[in-house]
């Protein structure tokens, strides 16, 4: 760690009167020198409370074809990070009335058969619990799909004859549902969505380095992704990964510093109302929801483990979400009652990636962040 690293750290745990301790973030530091070099792909990390950024460090090398490393402004495709994006993009305008999430999606779509998707709302997209089917033949038709954006993602699914189940019974993880929301935040808001999420959450949020895949990958600060080949590494992004220009389920690019504004707009109601962010990360279950026990664990669209889960031992509520596109890996842990947030940015697949997450939040909890705000 760097020396102004560690005299952020430091003068941390003075804030907090002693109550912190060193040795936990140093066994953090020691598991992520482990798993990255200076000469490969690799990534950025950031661990924040309150306004203090504990620990944030850089690994590796953003594009090899250049040998450019790695910094906290370097920009990487957030995979499925960008799905809670795109439901406050739909979520903003519910709060103006301009749709409502249990419209039925039949009011935006002509599907060929539409009295199987006559349930299914937009709160259902939102949450995973549509029962849509991915019906895109990418298998078959990859050099198609290399280009092709949201409407020809979701031109498919239109097309289907029964779903995969009753609208809202169970939960299944959809990209294609995240497609057609982008698609609908176009069609009621009469704007691409990307300019729409520039305006109406990078803006307010100060989220100013951040961009949005619309048909090829941003071209300038950008990492490329990359996987291990033969002991090679080989780009898998824009042009070589089928589905990546499908931008509603993937394509927002950002640096960590950007997370971490997008955190704090969230938890400060910068472009979304309390009642709005609360909706976001409430757990949602489906009057009939089919599985036994308890529901999901997902709202709109955050992945959620309350404190009084059985398999949540922090103490806290979590509210998460990973992204995975091409070779591009990342993580989003929040906590917002102690204010606290771990994420994560990766340009090639990291295989210790989930012991990465859950061990950290261990160390996290060790260190005694969990205490207090």
């Amino acid at each position: 760690m760097s020396n102004l690293k560690w005299v952020v750290f430091l003068g941390f745990s003075c804030f907090l009167a002693n109550t912190l301790s060193a040795q936990p973030l140093a066994e953090l530091i020691k598991r992520y020198d482990q798993t990255f070099s200076a000469n490969e792909p690799g990534g950025t990390i950031l661990i924040k409370k309150g306004e203090q950024i504990i620990w944030q460090k850089a690994y590796g090398i953003a594009n090899l074809a250049t040998n450019e490393k790695v910094t906290e402004n370097t920009i990487f495709n957030t995979g499925s990070i960008s799905k809670t994006i795109v439901a406050y993009g739909v979520l903003i305008l519910a709060e103006s009335q301009k749709l409502s999430i249990d419209d039925p999606i039949n009011q935006y779509f002509d599907f060929k058969n539409p009295t199987i998707t006559a349930d299914i709302t937009i709160r259902h997209l939102l949450s995973h619990t549509s029962g849509l089917p991915d019906a895109r033949n990418v298998r078959n038709n990859p050099k198609f799909y290399l280009t092709a954006k949201d409407q020809a993602n979701f031109d498919p699914i239109l097309q289907i004859n029964q779903l995969n189940f009753p609208a809202g019974e169970r939960f299944q993880y959809s990209n294609p549902a995240f497609n057609g929301l982008a698609l609908i935040i176009e069609k009621v808001a009469q704007q691409s969505w990307q300019q729409f999420i520039h305006e109406q959450i990078f803006q307010p949020a100060g989220m100013t380095q951040s961009k949005i895949t619309n048909g090829p990958n941003p071209q300038t600060g950008v990492a490329h992704a990359y996987v291990s080949n033969s002991g090679k590494y080989i780009e898998r992004d824009y042009g070589e990964e089928p589905t990546f220009a499908a931008a509603g389920n993937g394509g927002i690019w950002c640096s960590i510093l950007d997370l971490a504004k997008y955190e704090k707009a969230i938890q400060n109601h910068l472009f979304a109302k309390e009642a709005t962010i609360q909706l976001s990360r409430q757990i949602f279950q489906p009057n009939n929801w089919g599985n036994t026990g308890n529901p999901a664990g997902v709202g709109h669209s955050w992945f959620i483990k309350e404190k009084d889960n059985p398999s949540n031992s922090y103490g806290v509520n979590i509210y998460s979400h990973t992204g995975s596109q091409g070779g591009f890996r990342s993580f989003y842990i929040a906590v917002p009652e102690k204010d606290l947030l771990y994420v994560a940015l990766f340009n090639r697949p990291v295989s210790n990636m989930n012991q990465l997450i859950w061990e950290g939040l261990t160390l996290i909890q060790a260190a005694n962040w969990f205490a207090e705000k």
